[in-house]
């Protein structure tokens, strides 16, 4: 990537100075804008958030919590993040999924040998049964003590980008869980990166909708935001997020593809009920990219600015990650004013590696390589497929007590990914997959289940598809699908709610359909139809074990 092809952006070395930057650079901007009541908010400015992080980590600091651990568990809110900073800075935030059981929890921060948890107040609550009176229990929603008079040990508590700072513990879809280690180093590294070629400014806002306790949440759309001066608003539930977007008028939206593809779903089914009659077949028929391009330039106009309105007026920037993002949701958004930028990354990188952004776009892709990263494809097939190697600042220290995974992961000092792609001559990374997901047939062909996943999801009677390697009456393997239809498109097609019989019917059709268009050895040979969706992760991502595989 040239240097004349990058943003201005400011490097900082650790949360500290990032926090110290933006309040001398931004002090009146608004940092948050929280919810306190029906139409009433409460702003926090950049110099206030600073007075804030220095009076909390000097309440830590005399709870003697220096070098601690310190588990973060609560809903996306401002005293969360005030809190990771602190324990960040003060010792190591051990950020955990308010979703898990308490039990799951308490075992958590067994294993990462926590002294403290901040957590929301009902969290907290069932904890204290189960984690006994050893441990120092500070509720997210309790005032912040008063800052001492000229007590200023927080500014000068050494941060060494060799320490780890943040433990993360992730289990992804597998259901494996492991500890990852970042250092502050490493997440800052990733922050500067991301400014370099995705701009934003103290003008921006954005609606945080993804759990914090994941890194694609955390480092891009609250640090990366704080470090540009922008300003963060918090939606109320996934629910809500509608209703949010209207409230706030974010500029910036960061998403899983699951969101995106939903809220194109519905734009294209509201635009064809206030389509003129003309015009409303295109719609039915078509892309909302495609539809656009045939109507008269005044409509599509109108049409733009409906869609603007309908989400908040403001938004120019989707990012989007965590998963596989289809080609045509990617047109349909550009086609309406909307920038969706799709990148990759995992939580052993701070979390991004590579990304579309404001100088290299490639719908069909998921980006280049991000600045001071440097990927690589290992053993590459006649195809060029291989595992996706990475080295840079961003990677992790390594995975908590586990030295024998650390050594696994890294191979001639580049990250091992676990995950298969390529490379084309322009740098585009094109992801085919996990490893670990591949089918290989009898005669040693690979399939990768998630191109086959994406090609059933294009078709608008299927919600959710799973792919997995299923056993052919002869024994041999071959792909079998699980499918979550869409019941309400196959009962719109058919004019009545649909029998077991014509719900089977209609998914054999796509089936058929989606296996003409493949060579024979990717057929679909077998397939079951659910009546309940999959079990996720936090991030929409179908899981890969448990009840789904049953």
């Amino acid at each position: 990537m040239s240097a004349q092809k990058l943003n201005a952006a400011t490097e900082y070395e650790n949360f500290r100075e990032m926090v110290y930057g933006s309040a001398l650079k931004f002090a009146k901007k608004t940092a948050f804008q929280i919810k306190i009541g029906n139409g009433h908010y409460k702003y926090v400015t950049y110099s206030q958030f600073k007075e804030d992080y220095r009076a909390l980590g000097t309440h830590f600091l005399n709870a003697r919590l220096q070098g601690k651990r310190i588990a973060v568990i609560g809903k996306n809110s401002y005293p969360w993040v005030l809190h990771y900073l602190c324990a960040a800075t003060v010792g190591a935030a051990v950020a955990i999924d308010r979703e898990l059981s308490p039990e799951d929890m308490r075992d958590f921060i067994a294993s990462a040998g926590c002294s403290a948890i901040c957590a929301d107040a009902e969290i907290l609550e069932r904890l204290k049964p189960l984690v006994g009176s050893g441990l120092l229990l500070l509720s997210l929603q309790r005032n912040l003590p008063a800052m001492p008079v000229n007590d200023r040990r927080i500014d000068r508590l050494p941060v060494r980008e060799e320490d780890m700072s943040v433990l993360i513990f992730t289990s992804g879809t597998s259901g494996h869980s492991k500890g990852v280690c970042l250092s502050q180093k490493n997440i800052c590294a990733n922050i500067f990166s991301t400014s370099r070629i995705v701009k934003v400014t103290s003008r921006d806002k954005t609606l945080s909708i993804l759990p914090l306790h994941h890194t694609y949440e955390c480092t891009l759309n609250c640090l990366l935001i704080l470090s540009r001066g922008a300003c963060i608003a918090y939606a109320d539930s996934l629910n809500a997020i509608r209703r949010n977007i209207l409230e706030y008028h974010p500029t910036i939206l960061v998403v899983v593809p699951a969101l995106l593809e939903l809220v194109d779903k519905r734009l294209q089914a509201t635009i064809i009920k206030g389509c003129p009659e003309k015009y409303r077949s295109s719609f039915e028929n078509f892309s909302i990219s495609e539809a656009l391009g045939k109507l008269p330039v005044y409509l599509r106009m109108i049409i733009r600015h409906k869609v603007k309105k309908a989400l908040g007026g403001k938004i120019h920037t989707c990012i989007v990650g965590a998963a596989d993002l289809s080609p045509d949701v990617v047109e349909d958004f550009l086609a309406l004013g909307i920038r969706p930028l799709q990148g990759y990354g995992l939580t052993e990188c701070a979390p991004l590696l590579a990304g579309n952004n404001d100088f290299y776009f490639n719908p069909s892709s998921t980006g280049v390589a991000v600045p001071g990263v440097e990927l690589k494809i290992d053993h590459p097939n006649a195809a060029g497929v291989g595992e996706i190697l990475a080295k840079g600042d961003n990677i992790m220290l390594g995975y908590y007590n586990d030295p024998e995974a650390t050594a696994g992961a890294f191979r001639n000092g580049y990250f091992c990914t676990g995950d298969l792609g390529c490379l084309d001559k322009d740098g585009f990374l094109y992801i085919k997959g996990r490893m670990k997901n591949v089918i290989v047939t009898a005669n040693g062909k690979n399939i990768y289940p998630e191109e086959l996943e994406a090609r059933l999801l294009e078709k608008k009677s299927i919600s959710e598809a799973l792919i997995l390697s299923g056993n052919s009456r002869q024994g041999e393997t071959c792909v079998k699908a699980k499918i979550f239809p869409n019941f309400d498109n196959i009962a719109g097609i058919l004019g009545h709610l649909p029998t077991k019989e014509e719900i089977y019917a209609n998914i054999k059709s796509i089936i058929d359909d989606v296996n003409n268009k493949m060579p024979g050895y990717k057929h679909i040979r077998m397939f079951e139809v659910l009546e309940k969706e999959f079990e996720k992760t936090t991030t929409r991502k179908i899981l890969r074990y448990g009840r789904n595989l049953a």
